[in-house]
């Protein structure tokens, strides 16, 4: 067994959780196939020693008491080694925070035996008792493997939200992907939490099916989402670059990515049949081109449709300018528009890059793999 080396963080977390202290259950992710994803650069997974989870509860535990006592850490040569300068930061950030949620890293704490994650659980409720959310990312695959029994005693000690990257309910586009996983488990999965009593935020990846599947990617996904009513549906949308084989489970199809238009309509078909549902929909990332759909079925369906139907009724002009505006962060929603002063700006940026409704599909998406490989965004 290696040393315990000090508090740990990983790579990612939800936007939901800016504010969570984050708690490395395990590195990377146990399946790391998924052909969209490229967050562990295929690392290989392993199991923190729970001893060592622990360990790193503690650190931050006594952190927040030095804070809390006006005796901070630092102000001894002892207090702070090398080895826990991460968790000093990030019991800093977590109690400016307010303390109220931590997240479970990285990609499916639920690979851990549930034995030992209650263990965590129950020791993190110890050290903690205010905290509101302990939450996690899970895989559907990992869930349907849990007893019901099991996530039940999960929740009873402390585990309140799961976050499920569905992605898609397509078959057929799961097994391009390799995403492991068919649109049943998801549903399977999806069901298993709930009756737990556990929150769940299931993602649905904006372009994920490209040109050619953007329907089916939309209509299976809608289907999937109805039978399980998460608490949260959120939206990502793809950002790849394009010598990447994202259909590499297939022998037929090449992945010809979809301009702005044809997403704003697979998002809208999705919206558009969504029935029978609780939901809350959140376009919570700043990579979305609407970010401002943010509401809960079925009362806010209407709005939230109305968002992509005045986008896809503009004229070609309009729409390079609101899609050129947001990705530089001149606009954040359709209205921002109004503004004449962010107008102009955006209006300068596209006769200095020479974009036009002619060009527009390509230009904006080479900008994009440009900043991609740059390792930016806009």
């Amino acid at each position: 067994m290696a040393p315990y080396k000090g508090y740990e963080q990983g790579p990612i977390r939800p936007p939901s959780e800016a504010s969570s202290l984050l708690l490395r259950v395990n590195r990377n992710c146990p399946w790391n196939r998924c052909t969209f994803c490229s967050v562990y650069n295929r690392e290989k997974f392993s199991l923190r020693p729970v001893e060592d989870i622990i360990r790193d509860i503690d650190t931050i535990h006594r952190y927040i008491g030095m804070l809390d006592s006006g005796d901070p850490p630092g102000s001894h040569r002892l207090d702070v080694t090398p080895d826990d300068e991460q968790g000093l930061f990030a019991a800093r950030n977590w109690r400016a925070a307010g303390m109220e949620s931590i997240f479970l890293q990285d990609a499916d704490s639920l690979t851990i035996r549930s034995e030992n994650l209650l263990a965590i659980l129950r020791h993190l409720k110890a050290r903690f008792p205010q905290v509101k959310r302990i939450t996690s990312y899970a895989r559907s695959e990992s869930i349907a493997r849990i007893s019901d029994q099991a996530l039940k005693e999960l929740a009873a000690a402390g585990l309140n939200r799961i976050h499920v990257g569905m992605e898609t309910a397509s078959d057929n586009l799961l097994a391009m992907v390799q995403k492991g996983v068919d649109k049943q488990t998801h549903i399977e999965a999806g069901l298993k939490v709930k009756n737990a009593g556990i929150e769940l935020s299931e993602y649905f990846l904006i372009g994920l099916g490209g040109t050619e599947f953007s329907e089916e990617h939309a209509l299976e996904s809608a289907d999937a989402v109805n039978r399980i009513n998460p608490d949260f549906i959120r939206f990502r949308t793809l950002h790849l670059l394009d010598r990447v084989n994202l259909f590499a489970g297939s022998a037929r199809h090449q992945y010809r990515w979809a301009p702005d238009q044809i997403l704003a309509r697979e998002v809208h078909t999705f919206i558009w049949h969504l029935e029978g549902i609780t939901s809350a929909i959140k376009s919570d990332h700043s990579y979305n081109l609407f970010q401002e759909i943010d509401g809960i079925m079925p009362h806010d369906k209407g709005s939230s449709l109305n968002v992509l139907s005045r986008f896809m009724a503009m004229g070609p002009e309009e729409q390079v300018l609101f899609r050129v505006g947001k990705r530089t962060g001149h606009f954040l929603r359709l209205d921002d528009m109004k503004m004449p002063g962010r107008m102009e700006q955006v209006r300068a940026i596209c006769r200095q890059s020479g974009i036009t409704p002619q060009n527009a599909d390509e230009q904006i998406h080479e900008l994009l793999q440009e900043r991609m490989k740059r390792g930016t965004y806009w």
